[in-house]
């Protein structure tokens, strides 16, 4: 049709510069001031061929073409909007993460939250993030659109939908257990695994299980990353995501399977933070990871060279030996007393090195 309008319009302009003796310009401006209807007068065709010809090319055929063109294109952008909103429109995206399921209670909020703490990352401000769910047939909430989420309304388990998505292109591919309180969910993200991993995809998945007993299972098919589902802190998915191998640590300090984080009251003075978590590790107790200050705010990650001043301290010690903070006392109290030493005679040392 655009073709069709183009050659009426080349035609009207070649007839008017033929039969009225226009110049191009001249025929251009009078082609389309009239193809638009404005209708401004100033030029116009004066004999009879032109009129006729005029009636013919451009009121009966060409606004006709380009009337039908405008209503074509609108109906199409109703059409895009209905079936983006309906989840059913195929993004050309790549370099995207996806996320498939939806959990069973507080989707929205958890995706917004997971969409909040992925741009939170540096280098991921602008990643284009689809939602691959059955859910949500009439559209995603505003507030998830907002997000930035595009979805679309399909399952893991098709084939069809997974193209739909562009899986293959994918940067990261997080599959969500649909119930987080049924170990029932886990033969649902089995079977979307085992899909994935025929594709060839498996060391791009990061994976829900519910039942621990069902870890094997998924590593066996080749998943990256296995943990368990944490509505409340999605990001821990996050961490799961963007560097493999921290969720372990992050679940660990949930458990008290392995390590665990315990607080210990002690008065903390005249050590820095580097002497504290020194100490520390040489004496076998555990990594320091916080502290507390006189006015009960917990301190993380602080100044390694900054004096620490506090009443407790948060360490990461083993669940099947945790040290009493006599212990703690004992390690900190010897090492002061070894940086006294160190100081004095490195000061001893300079004093008998000098002139």
């Amino acid at each position: 049709m655009i073709l069709v309008l183009l050659g009426l319009l080349a035609f009207q302009v070649c007839m008017l510069m033929v039969v009225e003796g226009m110049s191009f310009l001249e025929a251009i401006w009078l082609t389309f001031t009239t193809l638009a209807t404005v209708g401004y007068g100033d030029i116009s065709p004066v004999t009879p061929l032109g009129r006729v010809l005029t009636v013919i090319v451009m009121y009966i055929m060409a606004i006709t073409v380009l009337t039908l063109l405008v209503s074509d294109y609108i109906e199409y952008r109703f059409y895009r909007r209905e079936r983006i909103v309906t989840g059913r429109w195929r993004y050309s995206m790549k370099d995207h993460i996806v996320i498939i399921n939806t959990p069973k209670n507080g989707g929205s909020q958890y995706f917004i939250r997971l969409a909040s703490q992925i741009r939170a990352v540096p280098g991921y401000e602008s990643i284009p993030i689809q939602v691959l769910t059955r859910q949500y047939p009439d559209g995603l909430p505003s507030e998830v659109r907002d997000a930035g989420i595009v979805h679309y309304h399909g399952s893991g388990s098709d084939a069809n939908a997974m193209r739909a998505v562009n899986i293959i292109d994918a940067r990261y591919i997080i599959v969500l257990a649909p119930d987080s309180s049924d170990a029932d969910s886990d033969s649902v993200t089995f079977d979307i695994a085992h899909r994935l991993s025929e594709m060839q995809l498996a060391n791009r998945v990061t994976l829900e299980c519910v039942n621990d007993e069902n870890r094997q299972r998924f590593t066996s098919l080749g998943i990256l990353t296995v943990i368990r589902p944490v509505r409340t802190y999605p990001e821990i998915m996050v961490r799961a995501v963007i560097s493999p191998g921290s969720e372990k640590v992050l679940e660990d300090l949930f458990n008290y399977q392995h390590d665990h984080p315990h607080r210990y009251e002690l008065p903390l003075d005249d050590l820095s933070w580097a002497d504290i978590v020194s100490a520390l590790i040489r004496h076998g107790i555990g990594t320091a990871l916080a502290y507390i200050n006189a006015d009960n705010e917990v301190i993380c990650h602080p100044d390694a060279n900054k004096e620490v001043e506090g009443k407790a301290l948060i360490v990461l010690v083993k669940s099947n030996n945790t040290p009493p903070v006599d212990d703690l006392i004992d390690a900190l109290g010897r090492y002061r007393a070894f940086l006294e030493r160190y100081n004095t005679m490195k000061s001893e040392h300079s004093e008998s090195a000098a002139p």
